[in-house]
């Protein structure tokens, strides 16, 4: 049995749904009870099991041979999946499998790419059986800046950086090929990205096609930028990381070169933007939604 953390997530409820397809036996890790009865709504098995509560991950753990990894980007990344690789240490778990960053780093700047880092050694010398999955940014995050988006402005710092965004689900169905067929996948990294790199211009360009009016690109000055995360409720760490992360990393020319990984793992055509936009055009076109 596989047990999903990260469940509520966009890759966890994804790969949920997927393995629900693939009759796979699995059982989705939850915090709060009323997220257990959505789950169990849905003829999904769901567990308590917190991060910040050690203990309940062993529990959350019985009757698992495999965990898929997956939490959000927080000043306890580090302490929490490191908790979870030591439960799995102590329990039936024999197989892990990480999501991780294209850009992580042990001497990043980047917050949570430094933190994808540690955790991706400690992983690699905890004696489990491990697969990591490094994605690029996410499509999805684009979904926060759609109410400058609807006005006509897509704010951002990364200059004429390019990055080949990647669709979180598709993260998702790479996911479960690799935990249907862990002999084949153990000990692998891979990094995964959608199948184009585009800059902000070209991100404004084809919002502009998919809604009928012209979104331009604004570059704003780091301060700017970062006032303007933290009046939208972003904390002062996360809104830091966010700056350096567009402003230094992508801008200063980080672009991770199109994989095919998502195409021979997870046998799919990876999403493009301009279809994951269609797919959310009320969301981009409404301030409200």
């Amino acid at each position: 049995m596989i047990l999903v953390t990260g469940a509520t997530s966009d890759i966890g409820q994804k790969l949920c749904q997927l393995l629900t397809e693939s009759n796979i036996n699995f059982q989705a890790m939850c915090r709060k009870e009323k997220q257990i009865k959505d789950f169990k709504q849905q003829g999904i098995n769901a567990v308590l099991g917190d991060f910040q509560h050690p203990e309940s991950l062993k529990a959350a753990m019985k009757g698992c041979e495999s965990l898929i990894l997956i939490t959000p980007p927080t000043q306890e990344q580090v302490e929490w999946e490191k908790a979870a690789i030591d439960a799995a240490k102590t329990s039936a778990i024999k197989y892990i499998v990480k999501v991780s960053a294209s850009d992580a780093n042990i001497r990043s700047a980047v917050p949570w790419a430094k933190s994808h880092a540690t955790i991706d050694h400690y992983l690699r010398g905890s004696g489990i059986a491990w697969t990591i999955l490094k994605p690029t940014a996410f499509m999805q995050n684009f979904l926060s800046s759609n109410k400058p988006i609807s006005r006509g402005y897509l704010p951002q710092v990364a200059g004429d950086g390019k990055v080949a965004y990647i669709d979180s689900r598709d993260v998702a169905y790479v996911a479960l090929e690799v935990l249907k067929d862990k002999e084949n996948h153990r000990f692998a990294t891979y990094y995964l990205t959608g199948p184009e790199t585009l800059d902000m211009k070209e991100i404004a360009g084809q919002l502009s096609g998919v809604l009928d009016m012209k979104v331009r690109y604004l570059n704003l000055p780091k301060l700017v930028f970062r006032t303007i995360l933290g009046l939208s409720g972003a904390s002062s760490w996360f809104a830091s990381g966010i700056v350096v992360q567009f402003a230094d990393v992508v801008a200063g020319a980080h672009a991770l070169d199109i994989s095919y990984e998502v195409k021979r793992i997870g046998k799919r055509e990876p999403n493009s933007f301009v279809a994951f936009a269609r797919e959310h055009k009320k969301t981009f076109s409404d301030e409200l939604s």
